[in-house]
Formats: C-alpha cells, sequence, structure tokens
C-alpha cells in the first residue's frame, strides 16, 4: 500500500509525524491509501485508539482526508494551496473579477509618501534595538480605533491581516483546537486554519453578521475562537449592525474565555459604521489592513487588543522578521495625514457600482448579497456550471467553493473594476448562466 515507505511511531504525535515527513519526502503522494487504523496499530504494537488520534490530527491540519469505509488518504493538495489554487485565469478577451483586488485608480500614489519617509528615515535611522512600532502610526491608529468606540489597547504593526491572525491563533491555540470561522468566509482563512493544525467550525451568517444562535452553539461545543468580519465580509459584503454586535455580545458573555479576533475588513472603504465586539471575553484583537484602501503591496496591518495577546504576539515577531519596516509604516503615516485617500469618495464608488450591480441582478430575479464593500455574492444552484458559462461569456467570476465550508453554492462577483456599461451586460450573463434560484440564508 506504501511501498518501502515504512510509517513509525509510538504516540500518535509521532506517527503523524512521520506520515508528514514522509509527503514532504515525497514518499507518500498525493491520493495514496494509508493502511487501516487496525492495520498500522498492530504493525507499530500500539492501541488503534492511537492510530485514530495520529490520523484525527493529519486530519485537522489538512494533510489527509478519510472517506468512510474507503479509509484515508493523502490530500491531492496540501491544505495551504487548496482554495487558492481554486481561482480561474482569464484568457485574452475575458474579464477577470474574480480576484477580489481594489480598483487602482482609487488607490493613492506612493512616491510621494515613501519619499517623505525616506527623508524622515535619513534624518533618523531605525536601527537594531529600537520600538518595533513607529509612535506616530501608533498614535494615529489608536485615535481612529477610539473614534469607533474600539476597547483601550496596545498597538502592534504585522504584515497584513491574515499575518496578524496567525500569530494571533498561535499566541492561545494549540493543534486540534475548534476555531468558529463563517461559512461563506475568507478563502486564505479557511487555508491557514487547518495549516496551523486547527479545526474550523463553519458559523452561518446573514446580511447582519453571524447569527448569534449559531455561535452560542459552535462556543457551547467547544470552539476555541471566533474570527468575524466588521464590515464588507469576504465574500457576502455582510457589517455587523449595532442590534447585532449587541446580540454577539451577549452570547460572548456566556464564553469569556473564548479569542475573539475581529477583521475590519472595511476599514477606510465603507461607509457603514463600525460596531465592535470587543472587549467582552479575556483576550481579543481588532485588525485594520491598509490593503484595501492604500495598496495590497504594503503588506500593513495594525492591531490592538488585550495586554497578554498584543505582548505575545510582539515578542513572537521579535524571534522572526523583528518588525515591519519602519520605513513602509512612515509612508503610511504620511498617506494618513496627507488626505491620499478619501474614504467617502471610495465608499461612495464601490457602492455605487455594487447598488447598481445588485439592482441589475435583481430585475433578472438572481439572487444576490453585497451590502457593503467591493464584492457581490450570487447564489447558483450548479457553482461549476455556472463559472463555465460565465468563462465562456467573457467573465471570469470566483467559484464559491473557495470560500464555502458547508454553506450552500455561490460564486463571487468582484465589482472594483467594473463602469456604468458593464452593470447589464454582466448581469445579464449571470443570469443567462445561472438562472435564478430559490431564495436562502448564506448557511
Amino acid at each position: 500500500m506504501l511501498g518501502e515507505y515504512r510509517i513509525t511511531g509510538r504516540r500518535a504525535s509521532e506517527i503523524a509525524a512521520s506520515v508528514e515527513r514522509g509527503i514532504g519526502a515525497g514518499n507518500l503522494a498525493p491520493g495514496q491509501l494509508l493502511p487501516p487504523m487496525r492495520e498500522l496499530a498492530s504493525e507499530l504494537g500500539v492501541n488503534p485508539n492511537t492510530v485514530a488520534a495520529a490520523y484525527r490530527t493529519l486530519r485537522d491540519r489538512g494533510v489527509i482526508e478519510t472517506s468512510g469505509r474507503r479509509g484515508s488518504r493523502v490530500r491531492q493538495r496540501p491544505a495551504s494551496t487548496a482554495r487558492g489554487s481554486l481561482r480561474i485565469d482569464a484568457p485574452p478577451g475575458v474579464r477577470q473579477i474574480s480576484e477580489g483586488n481594489p480598483d487602482t485608480a482609487l488607490l493613492p500614489p506612493l512616491h510621494h509618501a515613501f519619499t517623505a519617509a525616506a527623508r524622515h528615515h535619513d534624518d533618523r535611522p531605525v536601527l537594531y534595538g529600537q520600538a518595533p512600532v513607529d509612535p506616530e502610526l501608533a498614535r494615529l491608529a489608536r485615535a481612529g480605533l477610539d473614534a469607533d468606540g474600539v476597547p483601550e489597547g496596545p498597538i502592534a504593526v504585522t504584515s497584513g491581516s491574515l499575518d496578524a491572525i496567525e500569530r494571533v491563533l498561535g499566541a492561545h491555540l494549540r493543534p486540534g483546537d475548534a476555531v468558529a470561522v463563517e461559512d461563506p468566509g475568507w478563502g486564505s482563512l479557511l487555508d491557514l486554519i487547518p495549516a496551523l493544525g486547527l479545526r474550523p467550525v463553519p458559523v452561518a451568517l446573514d446580511d447582519d453578521g453571524p447569527r448569534p444562535e449559531e455561535v452560542d452553539r459552535v462556543l457551547g461545543r467547544g470552539a476555541r475562537a471566533l474570527i468575524v468580519t466588521d464590515r464588507a465580509q469576504n465574500p457576502t459584503g455582510a457589517v455587523i449592525a449595532r442590534a447585532r454586535a449587541r446580540e454577539l455580545r451577549d452570547v460572548l458573555a456566556r464564553y469569556p474565555r473564548t479569542l475573539l479576533i475581529e477583521d475590519d475588513h472595511g476599514h477606510a472603504i465603507v461607509d457603514q459604521p463600525l460596531h465592535p465586539l470587543a472587549g467582552v471575553t479575556d483576550h481579543w484583537v481588532l485588525v485594520r489592513s491598509v490593503a484595501k484602501a492604500y495598496g495590497p503591496d504594503l503588506r500593513l496591518a495594525v492591531l490592538t487588543g488585550d495586554e497578554v495577546t498584543v505582548d505575545r504576539v510582539q515578542g513572537r515577531q521579535s524571534l522572526g522578521p523583528g518588525w515591519v519596516s519602519r520605513l513602509t509604516q512612515r509612508a503610511v503615516v504620511e498617506l494618513w495625514t496627507s488626505g491620499a485617500v478619501d474614504p467617502v469618495e471610495v465608499a461612495r464608488a464601490y457602492g455605487e457600482r455594487r447598488e447598481a450591480l445588485l439592482r441589475a441582478l435583481a430585475g433578472r430575479r438572481v439572487e444576490a448579497r453585497g451590502r457593503s464593500g467591493m464584492n457581490v455574492w450570487v447564489h447558483v444552484a450548479d457553482e461549476t456550471g455556472t463559472v463555465a458559462r460565465l468563462l465562456h461569456a467573457g467573465w471570469a467570476v470566483a467559484p464559491g467553493a473557495r470560500f464555502r465550508i458547508s454553506s450552500p453554492p455561490g460564486v463571487r462577483l468582484t465589482v472594483s473594476g467594473l463602469t456604468a456599461d458593464d452593470i447589464g451586460r454582466l448581469a445579464e450573463a449571470v443570469a443567462s448562466a445561472a438562472g435564478p434560484v430559490r431564495p436562502r440564508s448564506y448557511g
């Protein structure tokens, strides 16, 4: 079954590590069938429960998949690339609206900001041993958070939102722990969680965010962490409304040991107010990236949270990259203070395109959602067929499988590059490719 490769180990962790070594060395190929648990237990001289625990760990990490009586196999793709590989390449003549990028016309030029940052650096070079966060960046970030009602906490800087979330999860959780996530939700996050050895647990949501009864259910069953998107949820555009925030805070108050991670994905690109959940649980963070409003290549996010969590994040960061470039941090300060981006205008631009597409789809009896941000989520009956037909019609859209765990099929359309002339043609193509579907909720 395994050729010449022999799985070794006496403990579950050793057996799991042996399988991962075999995969990494190429001795266990994608799709290869692993020995039945009792057979391997007999060969290793261990209890079958030990092998079951090893296989469970490997499954939670996304290394293997189990299909009942058909046994356990090495996954065709590693967990770190499974959803990312479900991208649609746009051949010549096909419009690319699948990748979730901002409108480059709404991004600010960066040369002025980096020139000013370089001059500041020349006057006051950053050397080893200095603070990891630019003081002015911290001040500005904290002022913005205060204005939005986010509880007091120290500021850290990471290389984007996903980097922040990974560091926070690593600060508190261990492999095998369950993490409650929105379903549908951010594909990169849904890949990250099993790659860290954690177990994603889906939480259904509607236009107002995660449903309180769903959050209560998964936390009651032992989920150690909850990750929510406050605004411009990817891919549905959901926004946590004031009443929903109150309900979710009531639920979280019953589980004070839950690690709460809030991703304010819509910061500076939406006009809906923030209603934070932070402060109810012992450990929490709120993350804000500059990617959507100022440019993805800046790779910078600020986070605040309880002192223990932020201290752990910065302590671990100091043992790796040390800090996010203070030159980049200073460039972001220049962008913030110079008014390089008008958040009201950006929100208006994305909002007009999104609402126009939603109206056009509704007029063709296509069910779609997109309360905020730059994406529209369209419910479809046949996801694969819809993607293929739209590609043939000249539109590359994102397949919903990139964003789903157990929620119904859908496709994501990014509106950032659309013009007024595109809206009707796109809506007509979607209606033809997808057809009307029965109204339903996300989960």
